[in-house]
């Protein structure tokens, strides 16, 4: 099959899904989002299937569900036998093109014990090629800011000590020398290299992840007496009062000492700002292409997981709280066909493992049987496919190889670190390996403080999450033969024949 088009996918990390001008946040500002939201379509439930970034973007780029790919944390091996989304688009003649990182451990069993790729769990996935690996030595951009004139340090990552002191205090290097500036730069030389040939890439932009730290003049660009006050009870020991699991979280939380209510409130200003600068950067790539190519090139956009940014006393991304996996989603599809839903908002539930069949179909590719999500394209047509599920999934594991850190805080073994959420309109089930349950009315508690497992009235509603919980479980194992049938009239695809 000959490339028909160009696929851009943009991934920002950690960026929370209600942070978008477009949706009405009261605080920071999008517009180059919202520009793309508003020529292709918006969707406003999209949610991550894992955290951190490693786990995450396994179920990004090989379409499954955590509890199949098994790439469990950060430095979790991908199993080998997966297929993804950038062998499936060279399979069908594309070079995808990475810029960024795709932080994916390779599969040990096919490396000599010494091969240096088992030192960093900051690997490229099989299939892409890297034309700029960006992990976080941030050894690419260093050299690109040495080459106009800036002092390097000896550990780059330095770069992002402030110059000064306050809480307001900028890193050294302008906006205009960003690690967003840095890696849209790349990705314009890249396609205007391509000449108009058809082209396939993946554009990882780091921010806003941490450190918490932005050049002027993103730095004092909201007002922390304006930004929304976290979610939150009283004290971390009233929010750790939930469950053994928020227990050990919120004792170990930098946040758990003396409030500090003005550092949590710039730390939230700065988070905005730092959005601000990768929007600018992405408006920047958009109008690029907008200039040659963007008329033929499927662009999506969206993060690997949220950030927890002071909510239940709580930062970074863990446990089971909505604002750890709730994610934007963008897509743009240049087709006529999609004409009648460009500036529309679908309120349906999605999850990222819908980005790799979309991908595929959208390139007329087969979509491999490992994939546990389904095409958006019918959304994109402005069209409703039947039967779309009602409810999301995610899934968090927190064992420690290295330290044993939860094993030894909770009492349970290393494979027992585990949870498990249904997420629907409602209600939200909360499933532990180990520990004891948790269920949230969502529309009486939007904020997830009353854990009601254990009250009467409830236990119904508990008893059918939980089986509802197993049945998706049990739908959704790895099924790459599991339709196939060896017998005497030869290979039988059960399948396909149920399609045809």
């Amino acid at each position: 099959m000959a490339p028909a088009g160009n696929v851009l996918l943009i991934t920002v990390d950690q960026w929370r899904g209600e942070c978008l001008s477009t949706l009405g946040h009261p605080t920071v500002h999008t517009p180059h989002i919202d520009r793309l939201a508003a020529e292709g379509v918006l969707f406003r439930r999209h949610y991550a299937q894992a955290a951190p970034c490693g786990p995450s973007r396994a179920s990004l780029l090989t379409g499954m569900y955590l509890q199949n790919h098994r790439a469990v944390l950060n430095g979790t091996p991908l199993d080998a036998r997966f297929t993804n989304l950038a062998l499936e688009a060279r399979a069908i003649g594309y070079d995808p093109a990475l810029f960024g990182y795709t932080d994916q451990s390779p599969d040990p069993r096919l490396l000599p014990p010494d091969d240096p790729r088992l030192t960093t769990y900051e690997g490229v996935l099989p299939g892409f090629r890297a034309v700029v690996h960006l992990p976080e030595h941030l050894q690419p951009w260093a050299e690109w800011l040495a080459e106009k004139g800036y002092e390097i340090p000896a550990n780059a990552r330095d770069l992002y000590l402030p110059v000064t002191d306050g809480p307001t205090a900028p890193p050294v290097y302008t906006a205009e020398h960003t690690e967003a500036a840095f890696l849209t730069e790349a990705v314009l030389r890249y396609v205007a290299d391509q000449q108009g040939a058809p082209w396939f890439v993946h554009a990882a932009y780091i921010r806003p992840h941490p450190p918490f730290i932005v050049p002027e003049p993103y730095n004092t660009m909201y007002d922390p007496a304006d930004v929304p006050v976290p979610v939150r009870r009283a004290t971390w020991e009233d929010e750790g009062a939930q469950h053994p699991f928020m227990a050990g979280a919120t004792s170990i939380s930098w946040l758990r000492g003396p409030d500090d209510e003005a550092g949590v409130r710039q730390m939230r200003a700065t988070y905005y700002g730092m959005m601000s600068e990768v929007d600018a950067q992405l408006g920047r790539l958009l109008d690029g292409l907008r200039a040659g190519g963007l008329d033929r090139t499927l662009v999506v956009l969206t993060s690997d997981h949220g950030e927890m940014l002071g909510d239940h006393w709580l930062t970074d991304k863990l446990g089971y709280f909505d604002s750890s996996y709730y994610i934007p989603l963008v897509v743009r599809d240049p087709r006529d066909e999609a004409r009648s839903s460009r500036g529309t908002v679908v309120d349906r539930f999605t999850e990222n493992i819908d980005l790799m069949p979309t991908v595929l179909d959208w390139l007329g590719a087969e979509i491999p049987v490992q994939c546990d999500g389904n095409s958006l394209l019918p959304f994109l047509a402005g069209e409703e496919p039947d039967g779309w599920r009602r409810e999301v999934h995610w899934e968090f594991d927190f064992r420690d190889p290295v330290n044993r850190l939860a094993e030894q805080m909770l009492g349970i073994s290393i494979d027992q670190c585990s949870l498990n959420v249904i997420r629907d309109e409602r209600y939200k089930y909360v499933h532990f390996t180990a520990l004891p349950p948790l269920f949230f009315d969502l529309e009486q508690d939007p904020h997830e403080f009353e854990n009601r497992a254990g009250h009467p009235d409830y236990a119904p509603l508990v008893l059918e999450y939980a089986q509802k919980m197993l049945s998706w479980r049990m739908e959704h194992d790895e099924r790459t033969l599991t339709g196939l049938f060896v017998g005497p009239g030869g290979l039988l695809d059960a399948r396909r024949r149920a399609a045809s």
